[in-house]
């Protein structure tokens, strides 16, 4: 549209103190002559224009000018340009990229050292989890069921999803949705669904009741919250940090003693028995047992 394109122009005179039509002609895909007319009509709504001749010369704007207050400042245009480029690590789309283009002064430079925020949301999954969110994304905006196989702590199913959300928690990405073989809602980890596909099954969206808006719940246990006590190896201790932070334990005898909170017993013996060597619970006597169990199962399956 001409009104994105002279958006797109304005900004990029702006951040840059000359540009050449023809680079901006390349840019929006245009002829000469439609960037000549769009400067015009620039020049028309009050931006003094200048043109510089020769062989280096280009297109910029007076020097003192600036734009109303309405219109963004560099740091906004850099957190636009940031959350644009976070998306493009996940989502294979052509406008986002072309919309980065017409925002950066340097279209090509999606990443650079000169950037002071740098957004990868893909991880090791790009490859698998691009095709996932733009199918997904698809099955939302035009209201069709998807299926897919599930796999969990309870095994593999098979299950067919209402899509209504896409969301990114808890260092993964996830799908919230109307899950009809549990007839409730669900959210589902986007790295644990295999051979999805959309089908031609539309649906209508349905009322979602409140505590299914909390999407911290669907990783909590009924259980109540627990507290462990563990004795930890000092080489661990940027384990602590990074999963509890720095006030979750103190440093006794140049060891670790950690309290760390937990709702799912089976969940932090794995996360324990990770720990290696390092790690001894201390309480409650419940998790110390359950530990100790898993490791005799694992023991016997060596000798």
């Amino acid at each position: 549209m001409k009104v994105d394109r002279l958006l797109g122009i304005l900004t990029i005179l702006t951040q840059k103190n000359k540009v050449k039509a023809k680079d901006l002609a390349e840019r929006f895909e245009v002829s000469l002559r439609t960037i000549y007319r769009d400067i015009e009509d620039i020049g028309k709504a009050g931006i003094p224009i200048i043109t510089y001749p020769g062989g280096d010369g280009g297109i910029g704007i007076e020097k003192g000018f600036t734009l109303d207050k309405s219109a963004l400042t560099r740091e906004e245009m850099q957190s636009i340009l940031l959350g644009l480029k976070s998306l493009s690590s996940v989502m294979s789309n052509p406008s986002i990229r072309s919309l980065i283009a017409k925002l950066s002064p340097e279209p090509d430079r999606f990443i650079s050292l000169k950037d002071e925020i740098i957004i990868d949301l893909a991880s090791f999954y790009k490859n698998d989890l691009a095709p996932k969110i733009a199918l997904l994304r698809d099955a939302i905006l035009t209201r069709k069921a998807v299926r897919f196989e599930y796999y969990s702590k309870t095994g593999r199913t098979k299950r067919e999803l209402e899509p209504y959300l896409i969301t990114f928690k808890w260092s993964a990405w996830y799908v919230f949705g109307y899950c009809r073989l549990r007839d409730d809602f669900r959210l589902f980890k986007l790295s644990r669904l295999l051979h999805l596909e959309m089908t031609d099954d539309s649906f209508q969206f349905r009322d979602v009741p409140e505590e299914s808006l909390n999407l911290d719940a669907f990783l909590s246990d009924p259980e109540t919250k627990r507290y462990a006590t563990l004795l930890l190896d000092r080489s661990l201790e940027y384990v602590a940090v990074d999963e509890y932070g720095p006030d979750s334990y103190e440093i006794i005898d140049h060891r670790i003693l950690a309290k760390w909170d937990y709702v799912n017993e089976h969940e932090m013996v794995k996360t324990i028995l990770g720990l290696g060597k390092g790690a001894k619970v201390l309480s409650p006597k419940s998790l110390a047992d359950a530990v100790r169990k898993e490791a005799k199962i694992i023991l016997k399956q060596y000798e």
